[in-house]
């Protein structure tokens, strides 16, 4: 009887051994507002998950708020799109090594009355020129996020001082992507948005894409996880198993594979030299 009830405690220790390390196989991703809210998030994670069985919390901010919570050694993997600011993030010790995984589009969204007259064009910064010249409304996420990284290089490569041109024309909203297309939809407003949000945007209004092509509205996604040494919490394995996968043949087609309304989101481009 002793023996049993021996075997019977050692079974149950084992358990909840077992149990308590299942609940500790998770991470956390800080992202970005597109990559969930273009739902790609919603079909990427099941399947790595089912694979894995290491669970993804994902914590959707803009790129900037994202870098800043792994610094802050909050999270074990940052997946986001703007590569300046994830080299200086290395550069800084935060992160062991960028890994390329995809990319899509920036699309200039914009009201169908054209207002500032783009409709059609190809040229980023010639759409950017009479927008400010017309004074026509634009709605800008003003976030440091990616999206609002990639705006602000486009505004200075046109030649325009943001400091002294913008006025009541120009609205910063400090919001994600959904929010600031929800913003421009309610003002009949121009701005910049990855076409990933953008197509899976439901509440679009008078909007409609009005410039896209340029080769300066290419948007990267790089994936780093973030330094153990610096960051003594890190889930080190567990984060680069998921880096892994993205960058993975397997990993590669699921991204691939989402699409809406028939038309694919994100481009995969993993061992990609030089972006």
């Amino acid at each position: 009887m002793v023996i049993i009830r021996r075997t019977f405690l050692a079974l149950l220790l084992a358990l909840a051994a077992l149990g308590a390390q299942a609940q500790n196989r998770f991470i956390v991703v800080a992202s970005t507002t597109s990559t969930e809210q273009s739902g790609l998030f919603s079909h990427l994670l099941p399947v790595f998950e089912k694979k894995s069985g290491i669970q993804v919390r994902v914590v959707a901010l803009g790129t900037g708020q994202a870098l800043d919570l792994a610094r802050r050694g909050d999270a074990d993997v940052v997946f986001v799109h703007a590569r300046a600011a994830e080299e200086k993030f290395l550069a800084e010790g935060h992160g062991v090594r960028r890994y390329p995984v995809m990319y899509n589009d920036f699309v200039l969204i914009g009201p169908k009355v054209d207002s500032a007259k783009i409709a059609g064009g190809k040229d980023i910064i010639d759409a950017l020129k009479k927008i400010e010249s017309a004074r026509a409304a634009f709605v800008s996420r003003g976030d440091n996020s990616g999206t609002h990284i990639a705006e602000l290089d486009l505004w200075k490569a046109s030649g325009i001082d943001l400091a002294k041109a913008r006025g009541p024309w120009y609205r910063d909203t400090g919001q994600g992507m959904g929010p600031a297309l929800n913003t421009a939809a309610s003002m009949n407003a121009y701005l910049l948005a990855d076409r990933g949000t953008w197509l899976a945007f439901k509440n679009r209004g008078d909007l409609e894409i009005l410039v896209q092509g340029d080769r300066r509205l290419n948007n990267q996604y790089g994936v780093m996880l973030v330094n153990l040494e610096k960051h003594p919490t890190v889930k080190r394995d567990l984060g680069q198993s998921f880096i892994d996968w993205l960058v993975s043949p397997e990993g590669q087609k699921t991204i691939s594979d989402y699409k809406i309304g028939g038309e694919q989101l994100f481009f995969p481009n993993a061992g990609q030299v030089g972006v």
